[in-house]
This record gives structure tokens, C-alpha cells and sequence, in this order.
């Protein structure tokens, strides 16, 4: 019979097929799942947690992370494995989300937790292990089936994940197809189907993905771009600041999207705020060294994958800077210009920490402004300092979701023992961003809400009370 008979279906029927099959799957584990009963539903959270949690299994997939996507470093992501693993665990362990969740006497309404439904979780090469798990303890917490979308670059490493965290279901006599992934090879119309037919698509990655994922047609939670600027103001204490803006620029080698891009640093203290940020690990780059990593990390206008989240002595061989520079733990270049024909002040997912030197705190806070108009508005930003006025100042001016203060930023924003957000590898930015959360990611964001509405003593104000100052100063006409 002729092919014209029988036409080969397209990629994107194909693809389409594919998704339906994952989804149905998914919608079967539900129906088998014990998701009206917490206990069990937080049994089966903890599984998951345990399954990257596991020493020898966190390291293995930091590991093949590497390996994989050569970005990051495996000490950093073995951290990353366990801490975010453990953080998000005790948000959840402490919430419940299924039956009466909440309930609030005086207005007369209790809150019954449900399940979203299927989730589609596209995740980031920069986290192949961390943000899979992450976001499925989230999902399965609500109750819900989650069906992972990985990036090509970290396909290896989310698909072993995913095979860990479908074992421990099991061992825990839960339903496997909680956690499901799409097949190799993963492209742009298989993530797309995945998402057109999903009930809800959280999505890490790319601000291209995240487009998609809105208008997939399907409820989106997506995030923003990150190009974090952190001021040191007159009064910080420099060694402090200087010791966590190195701790956290370093971290998985600046992969993250809340790693430091830019410090701003005020005048009066700025030779000594430098010069503890040499004594941290930095490299002051010269004048000549500057057009050198300039040159070495954009290529044609775009970042250069070859040094982009490497080691730096590897960038600093790449660049051809000297010696005491490949010695360093990262790279400060100074500058003063601002904008997009200027990719200093740009995102640069690698060890380079861009500083600026401003008057007073207010050219500082302009000079935050205007970073964040290249990239990362609605993400955050940060400041060390002793004034917590200045903390305000700053908050009151910015459009940022988070404004950390004397904190390392990459461990800070996205979740600390020592602070009060939730844990999480997904950072809503607001409609500044185009996004529809203005929060860290959190379980409430995969549950759904039946309100039972019960009556009241009757709480209706006078004309008086609510007109009358209006009335007192403009009239009643």
C-alpha cells in the first residue's frame, strides 16, 4: 500500500500522542494515589526528598550533572542536591493540603485543599537533579502527578533522577507514575505538546520556554531573568560582605540566576570594600585584562558556552589572563557604563563580577535601576549595610520581588535557615517580568481551594463610616 494511503504522522502529531499517553498515565497514578490522606501524602514527599537526599545518590548526580551539561562544579551541586532537598522538606512537612487546610471562625470560612491536577515540570540544564525533585515534592504534595520536561544538555542526569524518585515511590507503596519524564530525545514540540495538554505548566528555564509555556493554553507559572546587582553601602561591614558576595558568586560556579552580576559599591568605602573583596578570592582585573574577558565571553554578541559556569582557572586560561589571576576564585572588572551596548552590566552565568563605583546611596540605587533595565527587573537585588533605612529605601524604589540584606545571595534568595522564604528553585518575578507570582514557588501554588462559606453576625458599616471623611472634606454633591 502507498505512503500516500498511509501517511507517516507528523513530529507534531507524534508528539501530541506522546504528551496525551504521559498525562492519561498520570491521571491513572492520581486516581491510585492517597492523596485525600496527609500522612500518606507526605510519605510520599519524603520519598522523593530521600530519593536525591541519599549521600551517595546526591553525589552521582552531581557528578553526571557535570558531566553532562559542563556547567557548575560538583561540590556545589552535591550542596545543592541536599540543602534545597532538605529546606523544601521541612516547608512542607509543616503545611497541610488536603481536607480542611485552614479555617478562619470569625469570617465563617473553612478552606479544603485539592489537587491542581498534571503537572508539566520544564526544568533547566543549570539544575537537571535539584529542580526536578524539587518541583515533584511540590506537586505530589498538592496531591497532583507531575510529568518532567528536562533540557537536551541535562537529559542524562533528570532522567536517573527521575528513575530514583520513581523507586522510592514504590519502596513506599505509592504509584510510580507520580513522576514521569519525557522520553529522549526531548524537542521543542514534544515540551510543547507536554504543556498544551497539562493542567498546570511550571516552568525554569529560558525566557523562550517560559513564553511558550503561556501560551501554551494551559494555566503557567513561569519565572524571570536573573542579573542580580548588590550595593555596599558606607556603612557594611566590608569583610562580611566581601566573604558572602565570594561564597555566593562561586557557588556552582554562578549558574544560578540569583548569583551577584554587579556590586555597587559607595565612594567612601570603596578602595577598602575592594580590597576585601581581593582578600575574599577576587582578581582585579586591568584595563587590558577587562577587554580580554569581554572579548572571551561574548562571541557575536551572545555568552560563550566554553567558559560560561567553569572553573576560573579555566576562564582565566581561556581569556589569557596571567598567573595570579588563574589562582583566583573569581573576577572583578570595574566599569561605569550601564546598558544594553554594554554587557558588563548584562547577566554573565560565569565567576565575573561586574563593580561600580557610586557617589552616595542615591546615584547607587539609580545605578541598581538601571541594571535591572537590561535584565532581571522584577527578580531582586540586594544590599549590605548597617542601616536598615537604606534596606527600605531600597525596597520602596525597586521593582524586585526580593531585596535580600547582609546575605549571600544564591543561598539567600531562594530559601534560607535563617531567613523567612520558602525554599525553592523557582523565583516568581512579578508582572514585571511577565510572570504570574510575585513569590518564590511554593505548594500553594499547586493546590486548589474549596471555600465553604458559612453566616456571620452581620458586618455592615454605617453611610457615616465610610463616606463620612470623604464627605467632610469634598461634600455630598
Amino acid at each position: 500500500m502507498s505512503s500516500e494511503n498511509n501517511p507517516l504522522p507528523s513530529v507534531a502529531e507524534s508528539a501530541r500522542k506522546t504528551a496525551k499517553e504521559l498525562i492519561a498515565r498520570g491521571r491513572i497514578a492520581m486516581d491510585m494515589f492517597d492523596n485525600t490522606d496527609q500522612a500518606r501524602i507526605d510519605e510520599a514527599v519524603t520519598a522523593l526528598a530521600w530519593s536525591i537526599y541519599q549521600p551517595e545518590r546526591a553525589r552521582e548526580l552531581a557528578e553526571l550533572a557535570v558531566a553532562d551539561t559542563g556547567l557548575g562544579n560538583v561540590a556545589s551541586k552535591i550542596l545543592k542536591n541536599t540543602r534545597k532537598t532538605f529546606g523544601t522538606l521541612r516547608d512542607l512537612s509543616r503545611v497541610k493540603t488536603t481536607g480542611i487546610i485552614e479555617e478562619i471562625p470569625e469570617k465563617g470560612l473553612f478552606k479544603y485543599g485539592k489537587p491542581v491536577g498534571v503537572v508539566a515540570a520544564v526544568c533547566p540544564s543549570t539544575n537537571p537533579a535539584a529542580t526536578p525533585v524539587n518541583k515533584a515534592m511540590m506537586a505530589v504534595k498538592g496531591g497532583n502527578a507531575v510529568v518532567i520536561a528536562p533540557s537536551p544538555a541535562g537529559y542524562n542526569t533528570t532522567a536517573r533522577t527521575v528513575q530514583f524518585m520513581r523507586q522510592q515511590l514504590e519502596i513506599a507503596g505509592h504509584p510510580k507514575d507520580l513522576v514521569q519524564i519525557l522520553p529522549s530525545p526531548v524537542s521543542k514540540d514534544l515540551t510543547q505538546a507536554l504543556m498544551e495538554e497539562a493542567d498546570l505548566v511550571i516552568c525554569t528555564g529560558s525566557q523562550n520556554n517560559v513564553k511558550r509555556a503561556y501560551s501554551s493554553g494551559s494555566v503557567a507559572i513561569g519565572v524571570g531573568a536573573g542579573n542580580v546587582p548588590v550595593i555596599i553601602d558606607a556603612s557594611a561591614n566590608l569583610d562580611d560582605a566581601a566573604e558572602k558576595i565570594c561564597a555566593s558568586k562561586t557557588f556552582d560556579n554562578a549558574t544560578s540566576c540569583s548569583s551577584e552580576n554587579s556590586v555597587i559599591i559607595l565612594d567612601q568605602v570603596y578602595d577598602a570594600a575592594m580590597a576585601a573583596l581581593e582578600k575574599a578570592g577576587g582578581y582585579r582585573a586591568t584595563a587590558e585584562e577587562k577587554q580580554k574577558i569581554i572579548n572571551t565571553l561574548w562571541i557575536d554578541g551572545h555568552l560563550n558556552r566554553q567558559v560560561i559556569a567553569k572553573d576560573a582557572d579555566v576562564f582565566a586560561e581561556v581569556a589569557g589572563l596571567g598567573e595570579a589571576a588563574r589562582s583566583a576564585r573569581f573576577f572583578l572588572v570595574e566599569d561605569d557604563a550601564i546598558g544594553s551596548t554594554h554587557p558588563l552590566s548584562d547577566e554573565k552565568l560565569s565567576l565575573v563580577l561586574t563593580v561600580y563605583r557610586a557617589s552616595d546611596f542615591d546615584d547607587a540605587k539609580e545605578k541598581v535601576r538601571q541594571i535591572l533595565k537590561v535584565k532581571g527587573v522584577g527578580h531582586s537585588c540586594g544590599i549590605h549595610t548597617a542601616n536598615l533605612d537604606n534596606a527600605h529605601s531600597l525596597a520602596e524604589d525597586m521593582n524586585v520581588v526580593r531585596v535580600l540584606v547582609n546575605q549571600a545571595h544564591t543561598f539567600g534568595n531562594g530559601g534560607g535557615f535563617d531567613s523567612g522564604l520558602n525554599f525553592t528553585l523557582s523565583m516568581g518575578c512579578g508582572t514585571w517580568a511577565g510572570n504570574s507570582i510575585s513569590e518564590n514557588l511554593n505548594y500553594k501554588h499547586f493546590i486548589n481551594i474549596t471555600h465553604v462559606v458559612t453566616t456571620i453576625p452581620e458586618d455592615k458599616p454605617s453611610e457615616q463610616e465610610l463616606f463620612g471623611d470623604y464627605w467632610g472634606k469634598y461634600g455630598r454633591d
